[in-house]
């Protein structure tokens, strides 16, 4: 059985974007890229509706590309116990207003015992000043955090 890799919408963003001048995002793009055509075979990938509601936001040529790029991936289900792991999240980490889906990203992930969250949010996700509450919170409730990482991190982990 493959390891589970739950994918948060900045991935498909970083995926479909247009080239950007920045150096820093050109690289989060050509990282996604290279994982996304290199390793993602080694994984099982999921999603929840939070992540096709969000992929829908915006331009619609953006919007589409970002949805064909995860069309067919199975969707992992909103339940009761992700809105209440959502909820001690968005209060035990604490997570300001405008990031309270990032907890439900979270939520889904540790509920449905997927192994990785994959991510370019390191403000509130991948971020390691938050890694022991949100740990703490969801091993408090009975649920393994996901690892939540970036794709150069999880690059190779795959494939050995």
């Amino acid at each position: 059985m493959k390891p589970r890799v739950y994918i948060e919408t900045t991935i498909p963003s970083y995926l479909t974007a247009r080239p950007s001048n920045e150096h820093i995002r050109v690289a989060k793009q050509e990282l996604t890229r290279q994982w996304w055509d290199t390793t993602r075979e080694h994984f099982d990938l999921v999603i929840a509706q939070v992540v096709i509601d969000e992929c829908s936001d915006g331009d619609a040529e953006s919007a589409r590309a970002r949805l064909d790029a995860i069309d067919g991936f199975p969707l992992i289900e909103t339940t009761e116990d992700v809105g209440r792991l959502t909820s001690l999240l968005i209060a035990g980490v604490p997570f300001p207003p405008k990031a309270e889906v990032d907890a439900l990203h979270i939520a889904h992930a540790a509920v449905h015992s997927v192994d990785y969250l994959l991510t370019w949010n390191c403000t509130h996700l991948a971020n390691a000043f938050l890694r022991k509450r949100v740990e703490a919170i969801c091993a408090a409730e009975g649920y393994n955090a996901p690892i939540i990482c970036t794709p150069d991190e999880l690059l190779f982990g795959g494939s050995k």
